[in-house]
C-alpha cells in the first residue's frame, strides 16, 4: 500500500490536473441545475465545494497528513483473517479494511516439579510435612479437605508422595497414591484447596507357567516362575481334591494360566488364576475361574465346583507327623491307643481354618487337648481341632469354610507344635485324608452355556503349555462338542 500511495504522490502535474477535471466536469453541471432551482442554499453549496476543492489541491496538506500514517506489525502466527466476498474486487487504487479476530493461544499448565518422598519406618505425615517445609496447620486442612484426603493420614513405608512447592507461592500440590488404578491430588487453587481423582491405566497381561515336580512344589513353581503366593493360591485350588502334605509325588506336574498386572510399564503384581491343572499320581484335575454371580471361584470342566463341603486338610500343607491309626503307640503315656485323627506339624502359631461351614459347639481348654475346638456341621459331621496356641471362636459361633478358628501350639498332652485333627461321620471316627468329602452344589443349566463358552479357551491355552499331560475329556463338556471349530 506504501509504494501505492507514493506512485500517486509521484504523478505528473498535468495528469493530475487532467483527472482533477475530468470528476469535476460532472459535479459542475450538477451544481449549475441546483443554482436555477434554489437559488438562495445552491451559492452556499457551491463556496463549500469550491473550498473544499482547493484544500485537497494544496501538496503541503497532503504531505502532512501522509507524514501521520503509521503501520501496525501483528504477529503473523496469532493472526486469522477472514476475507469477504467483495475482498477481490479491490483495485490497485483502493485499500481494502480487512477484519481480523486475534485469539491468544490457550496456556497449558506449567508441567509440575514433583519433591518425591518415600514414607520410612517411624515417620508420621506431620514429620514429612514438616520435612518438606510445611506446616501443620496445612496439613489438618489437607487431611480435613474430604473423604478421600481423610486417608492421608493413614501411611505405610514404602508410600510415595509427591509435593509441588514454589518457592514464593508455598503449597501448590500433593500427589498421593489412592489405590492400584487411581491418583489422589490435592491442589492450591484461587478458592482455596481442591481434590481431584485421576486413573491410571492398568495392564493385564495373560501368561502362562508350568512345572514338574522333583523334590518339592515350591521348588518347581520357584523354576517355573512362580512367586510363593501364587504357589499357595494354586494349591488352595486342588485343596479339596489333593493332600499337598502326604500326597505330592515325584513325576506330578501343574499348568497354569493367570493375569499379571502391569502399570506403567512396570510389573506390579500376579492377577487372579483363570485357568490349572494338577496332575497328582496319575490322576489330573482342572478348574476353571467363573463368576457364577456371587463372586469368582473355581469350578471341574463339568461345572461342578473345586469347592467341596470341606477341606481336605484344616491348614496350610505342611508335613504329617502322625496318621490316622486305630493302634498307635502314644509317644508321650507309651501305651498303645487309637489315634482318631491326622496329625500335622506347623510352626506355632500358624492358622487353623474351619474345615467347613457350621457351628462351635465347644471351645475350651483341658489338660489332654489343651486348647481346643469342636465344630458340628451339615450331615451329621464333626470335627475337631485340638492342641491349639489359641483360639479365635466361642461357643456358638458361626463359622464358614476357611475361617481361622485358631492357631497351631502345643498346649495339653503334645511334645512338639501340631494340630490334631479329627472327622467323625454320625459319632464314628474317619480317617480326614481319605473320607469322602461330599461335593457342592453344580452350576445351574442357565449358566452352563456361558460357562463353557468361558473354558475352552482357558483349557486350550492349558493344552498348549502342558502338553504331555493327560486330559479329562469326558468332563470337559457333559452335552458333547459339536463340530463347529471350538476347542473341546
Amino acid at each position: 500500500m506504501a509504494t501505492r500511495r507514493q506512485g500517486h504522490a509521484r504523478r505528473a502535474p498535468a495528469a493530475l490536473a487532467r483527472s482533477a477535471l475530468a470528476g469535476i466536469v460532472p459535479v459542475i453541471e450538477r451544481v449549475r441545475d441546483g443554482i436555477r432551482a434554489r437559488p438562495g442554499w445552491s451559492a452556499a453549496a457551491v463556496a463549500l465545494v469550491a473550498l473544499g476543492l482547493v484544500l485537497g489541491w494544496l501538496p503541503g496538506e497532503q504531505e502532512a497528513a501522509q507524514s501521520t500514517a503509521s503501520v501496525i506489525a501483528l504477529p503473523l502466527a496469532t493472526v486469522e483473517t477472514t476475507v469477504g466476498p467483495d475482498a477481490s474486487a479491490a483495485t490497485d487504487d483502493e485499500t481494502a479494511v480487512v477484519a481480523a479476530v486475534i485469539e491468544p493461544p490457550v496456556a497449558k499448565p506449567a508441567e509440575r516439579e514433583w519433591i518425591l518422598v518415600e514414607v520410612q519406618p517411624g515417620q508420621t505425615m506431620e514429620r514429612i510435612f514438616r520435612q518438606v517445609g510445611l506446616g501443620p496447620g496445612l496439613l489438618h486442612r489437607v487431611v480435613n479437605h474430604d473423604d478421600y484426603t481423610r486417608g492421608l493420614a493413614r501411611i505405610r513405608p514404602g508410600d510415595e508422595f509427591a509435593f509441588d512447592i514454589d518457592e514464593e507461592l508455598g503449597f501448590l500440590a500433593l500427589r498421593a497414591e489412592l489405590d492400584e488404578e487411581s491418583w489422589l491430588y490435592v491442589e492450591q487453587g484461587p478458592d482455596g484447596l481442591g481434590s481431584r481423582i485421576e486413573p491410571r491405566s492398568l495392564d493385564r497381561r495373560v501368561v502362562e507357567a508350568s512345572g514338574v515336580i522333583s523334590s518339592s512344589l515350591f521348588n518347581a513353581a520357584k523354576s517355573a516362575g512362580l512367586s510363593d503366593n501364587m504357589t499357595m493360591r494354586l494349591a488352595n485350588i486342588f485343596g479339596w481334591d489333593v493332600d499337598f502334605a502326604l500326597d505330592i509325588r515325584a513325576g506330578d506336574r501343574f499348568a497354569l494360566v493367570y493375569e499379571e498386572i502391569w502399570r506403567e510399564g512396570e510389573f506390579l503384581r500376579d492377577g487372579p488364576i483363570l485357568a490349572a491343572r494338577f496332575t497328582n499320581q496319575g490322576d489330573t484335575f482342572e478348574a476353571i475361574r467363573f463368576d457364577a454371580g456371587n463372586g469368582p471361584d473355581y469350578f471341574a470342566p463339568d461345572g461342578r465346583p473345586m469347592r467341596k463341603a470341606f477341606l481336605r486338610a484344616p491348614l496350610n500343607f505342611t508335613r504329617v507327623t502322625s496318621n490316622f491309626n486305630p493302634r498307635r503307640f502314644h509317644p508321650i503315656t507309651r501305651q498303645v491307643r487309637p489315634h482318631n485323627g491326622t496329625d500335622y506339624g506347623a510352626p506355632t502359631g500358624t492358622p487353623v481354618w474351619a474345615a467347613g461351614d457350621g457351628r462351635v459347639i465347644r471351645s475350651a481348654y483341658n489338660n489332654v487337648n489343651g486348647h481346643y475346638v469342636f465344630i458340628q456341621h451339615g450331615n451329621n459331621i464333626i470335627t475337631r481341632y485340638l492342641h491349639l496356641s489359641r483360639r479365635d471362636v466361642r461357643q456358638g459361633d458361626r463359622v464358614r469354610q476357611g475361617q481361622t478358628i485358631g492357631a497351631v501350639g502345643m498346649t495339653g498332652l503334645a511334645t512338639g507344635p501340631h494340630l490334631h485333627y479329627e472327622f467323625l461321620v454320625n459319632g464314628a471316627h474317619r480317617n480326614p485324608r481319605t473320607v469322602d468329602l461330599p461335593d457342592a452344589d453344580p452350576l445351574p443349566d442357565s449358566l452352563m452355556e456361558n460357562f463353557l463358552a468361558a473354558g475352552r479357551p482357558l483349557l486350550a491355552r492349558l493344552d498348549h503349555v502342558d502338553p504331555n499331560a493327560p486330559l479329562l475329556l469326558a468332563q470337559r463338556d457333559p452335552a458333547g462338542c459339536e463340530d463347529d471349530g471350538a476347542d473341546c
